[in-house]
């Protein structure tokens, strides 16, 4: 016989099922599935993108597109210790059964897929994290919050590096080309153009006409980069780079 209590647990029951969806979380590992005994409020799914703003000359703040990051997902809801009238499976555990199924996953850094009934959102996910206690001063029921992060499976493809072929040896030699002569700090030059007081062309010299030098210092992307002296020492000034050659 039916207790008056059973009916009413019942009909409460029956009444929180319509328009409701349900929270199925299967582990991939052993294929086990649990069904979360209590709805959250809220069931949101986040997804974003990583986006970045620059700022560029003459136009100020731009976006610059990125790739869509891993889904989020946060469940708040709550394990109560008893079968309550809110409670929405009819396969209830007490706490600790959901509490530990959990924590195992977390540990051995498994993944799990979520599925809600009555909605197409079913993703393959990870735990970010969990927190379980209690609130408000109540331990008739255990208070969570379980963060999900969609899990995607990386593939590594290994490249192999192509083997160069050998050349047939020619039966006639080719002749290599000298390579071009270089001119450093310390080399022996010959001069042709006008000496300068520094590598811009300020303080304009004397000529040089076929002045064998020595070059004491090189600067870069100055219009008189090449530095001179004297091949005994005593500097004698900046000239062009297209003025020296090598001695």
């Amino acid at each position: 016989m039916t207790s008056i209590s059973s009916k009413v647990k019942k009909k409460a029951k029956d009444e929180l099922e319509e328009d409701q969806f349900t929270i199925y979380l299967t582990n991939y590992k052993d294929n086990k599935t649990i069904e979360l005994p209590v709805n959250p409020a809220d069931l949101m799914v986040k997804y974003e993108s990583d986006d970045k703003s620059q700022t560029v000359v003459n136009l100020g703040e731009i976006n610059q597109q990125g790739f869509l990051k891993l889904s989020t997902l946060q469940i708040e809801s709550t394990f109560p210790k008893e079968e309550e009238h809110y409670v929405t499976t009819d396969d209830f555990h007490e706490p600790d059964y959901y509490i530990k199924w959990l924590k195992k996953i977390e540990k051995d850094r498994g993944h799990l897929q979520l599925v809600v009934s009555s909605t197409t959102l079913s993703k393959t996910m990870t735990i970010g994290s969990f927190e379980v206690g209690f609130k408000d001063g109540y331990d008739g029921e255990y208070a969570y919050t379980l963060e999900l992060k969609e899990y995607r499976k990386a593939s590594y493809t290994k490249v192999k590096k192509k083997k160069k072929k050998k050349s047939k040896k020619s039966s006639h030699k080719k002749k290599r080309t000298s390579p071009a002569k270089k001119i450093g700090i310390g080399s022996t030059v010959i001069v042709n153009g006008r000496l300068h007081a520094d590598s811009d062309g300020h303080g304009k010299g004397l000529y040089e006409k076929n002045a064998k030098r020595k070059v004491t210092n090189i600067a870069n992307g100055h219009k008189y980069p090449i530095h001179v002296s004297l091949t005994s020492g005593g500097a004698r000034g900046w000239v062009k780079k297209s003025e020296v050659k090598k001695a």
